[in-house]
């Protein structure tokens, strides 16, 4: 199943780099089994997503250090936020990160969080039934200082009601029980900031 996993997701990360959403060599993804809870396969560093592969991946503990078959191999810099996530919901099977356009924008813009209203995809959030809704995705800032933005996580963690969050001028991460949510969290969170930049743009 690991391998399955590893080759699934591969294909997801050389999709989102083809959106244009992975610039340079950025952005970062993981998943863990149950049946391993003391390890995490998390992307390496530095590696162009273009041609990212299965055998792009290394395998860290629940603190994001390498375990000793690929201790000679750097994870992602962002690798705790990843095991902070995972710590924060035990249900969570797969996280990805975009440094889509949109979301950036609206990070630069907004203070805490963008609020979404009157969409029908919003119900690509798991747990949304109406467009009706209000929906609020949160807004972290930026540092560079993992430990500082682990505790930050860990602070906000009651407002990650969407199982996704921005991080201001950087990026997303979105997260769920298998790849084809965290997937489908992701471009929910996407196409819902470029219709309201349009939106907001064409109401100027």
């Amino acid at each position: 199943m690991k391998e399955q996993l590893k080759k699934e997701l591969a294909k997801v990360v050389r999709g989102i780099n083809r959106k244009g959403w992975s610039p340079a060599t950025s952005t970062n993804y993981s998943f863990r089994l149950e049946d391993e809870p003391n390890s995490i396969v998390v992307s390496r560093s530095g590696v162009d997503k273009a041609y990212f592969t299965k055998a792009d991946f290394i395998e860290v503990d629940r603190k994001g250090t390498p375990l000793p078959l690929f201790f000679q191999q750097r994870p992602s810099a962002e690798t705790l936020i990843h095991c902070t996530l995972y710590n924060l919901f035990p249900t969570t099977q797969v996280i990805l990160h975009s440094h889509s356009v949109y979301p950036v924008l609206w990070s630069l813009k907004q203070e805490n969080e963008i609020i979404f209203r009157g969409y029908e995809v919003q119900k690509g959030f798991t747990g949304q039934t109406s467009h009706l809704d209000e929906v609020s995705i949160p807004i972290l800032e930026n540092s560079q200082d993992m430990d500082e933005f682990s505790t930050w996580m860990n602070s906000k963690a009651s407002l990650f009601k969407h199982h996704c969050f921005i991080i201001k001028g950087h990026g997303t991460y979105a997260w769920g029980k298998t790849l084809f949510e965290a997937k489908r969290h992701l471009e929910t969170l996407d196409y819902l900031c470029e219709l309201e930049w349009k939106r907001n743009l064409e109401n100027k």
